[in-house]
């Protein structure tokens, strides 16, 4: 299979099990690792989190020097340093957008308040899953590897494959990364996972190491604090909560939804017999393209999430049209 087609079928596989599955998200410090798929379970607070808006909150504006309480100046709470009046003035859109801030005019002027506190503690661990249904094709997996473990922003490492996993393919992988080998049958709806090794837990409250670049006779890293991993951590959360793993279907008529372990949502060529999506669009030509673009713009997507996962689609908290109307006031 495919990897694109391997990856698709696994979140569903997993987020059938109730958990929150998102694909291909940042997580490093210094922006170059990405991770295939992450597993965030919930944390105490996580009904909280899920009442304020089902987008991600950006980070700075969880950063921003504004509470639930009165209501401040908008340029008072930005470090000026930082971030530029531009980007600030996009950061108080956004909030008041998906519900986070609450804004007030005051002679001409826009104060900022919170609509709730933020819980922190509203994610648990964070799981990254690595996805290679080819071992023998590794590409640059064992570098990949190592700098999730070097890091320790997530609290564990998988390895999902389809191949058999040999003594030799052991030794190329770090220890303390787990191992799934994934039997993923598309057409069939199922996919079976048999656990070849348990990861070790990493120790994500401690200082890490960004492997920066790795050349033949050395290794380029650079020291991450307990604090920056922190605001990472939260950071890689709150992408995957906003962003989930589904994708949109192409405009393709021999494109119909298909279901895996029970979870829809995922486009399926009929005609290729596989997995597709705008990221690995099927064959077909552009004259035969178009023919029934109305039928997967009525795919509702964000209904499938919500079905099977625990992120709240129309939380209570959320922006509604007419406060969204308020920036032009």
């Amino acid at each position: 299979m495919r990897e694109f087609g391997f990856e698709m079928a696994l979140c569903a596989r997993l987020e059938a099990g109730g958990r929150l599955v998102s694909r291909q998200l940042g997580a490093s410090t210094r922006g170059r690792r990405v991770v295939d798929a992450v597993i965030v379970e919930p944390g105490p607070a996580f009904d909280e989190r899920a009442r304020l808006t089902s987008a991600t909150i950006p980070a700075a504006a969880i950063d921003a020097d504004v509470g639930p309480g009165r209501a401040r100046f908008w340029k008072d709470c930005f470090d000026r340093d930082s971030i530029p009046p531009e980007r600030a003035r996009e950061v108080v859109e956004r909030g008041v957008e998906i519900g986070f801030f609450e804004r007030e005019r005051r002679g001409g002027q826009t104060y900022l308040r919170q609509a709730a506190r933020y819980p922190e503690e509203w994610f648990g661990r964070l799981i990254g899953v690595e996805n290679k249904p080819d071992l023998d094709r590794p590409g640059d997996l064992r570098t990949q590897l190592r700098r999730d473990v070097s890091l320790a922003a997530l609290d564990a490492v998988i390895l999902a494959t389809e191949s058999y996993v040999t003594g030799a393919h052991r030794n190329r992988i770090p220890p303390e990364v787990g191992i799934w080998r994934v039997d993923a049958d598309v057409e069939g709806g199922t996919v079976d996972r048999e656990v070849v090794r348990e990861p070790t837990p990493l120790p994500v409250e401690e200082p890490g190491l960004e492997i920066d670049e790795r050349r033949p006779a050395r290794t380029d890293v650079e020291p991450v604090t307990a604090a920056e991993k922190a605001r990472l951590r939260r950071t890689i959360a709150e992408h995957a909560y906003g962003k989930g793993w589904r994708v949109a279907f192409p405009d393709c008529p021999h494109v119909v939804e298909t279901a895996v372990a029970g979870v829809g949502g995922i486009p399926y060529c009929s005609r290729a017999g596989r997995i597709a999506g705008r990221v690995d669009p099927c064959s077909c030509t552009g004259d035969e393209r178009g023919g029934d673009s109305h039928r997967s713009a009525s795919i509702d997507l964000r209904g499938r999430r919500a079905t099977h996962s625990p992120w709240v689609r129309d939380p209570e908290g959320a922006a509604s049209e007419q406060a969204g109307l308020e920036r032009f006031l």
